[in-house]
């Protein structure tokens, strides 16, 4: 959605996959102007917080595995705790990627297609086998 206020240029409003559930357990957004207001410091510290305890996890899950003594009910809950960080690393991802789809320019609303940058004779397929008449 882009409004346009007089004296200033659009105004964008995105929505921001948040590393939080809804209390349904559904997706939650943020509809946002500013992607530095408190909600989104908010769940950039949260989703920075969610990888320190994925990478904490994964060290743990190393130590695990190289005991040759760990029970299978300590196997069970290392594989639930990693599972718990990898869907929250997904989340990330997902939400992290979103956001730089709105950064980058969008190839249709270029004046300019790549190929009218390139040179002529590139454009031309070169004419492979075949003599002059």
């Amino acid at each position: 959605m882009a409004e346009h206020m007089e004296g200033t240029g659009p105004r964008v409003t995105q929505l921001r996959l948040l590393p939080w559930p809804t209390p349904e357990g559904n997706p939650c957004y943020l509809s946002t102007e500013d992607p530095h207001g408190f909600l989104s410091r908010l769940a950039d510290d949260m989703e920075t917080a969610q990888l320190s305890v994925g990478a904490e996890m994964l060290g743990h899950a190393r130590d695990v595995i190289s005991n040759p003594k760990v029970s299978a009910r300590e196997l069970r809950f290392t594989v639930a705790r990693l599972s718990e960080c990898l869907y929250d690393a997904l989340r990330v991802a997902d939400s992290r990627g979103a956001r730089l789809n709105w950064l980058l320019p969008d190839p249709e609303d270029s004046d300019v297609l790549e190929e009218d940058n390139e040179p002529e004779e590139s454009r031309e397929p070169a004419a492979q086998g075949q003599g002059a008449a």
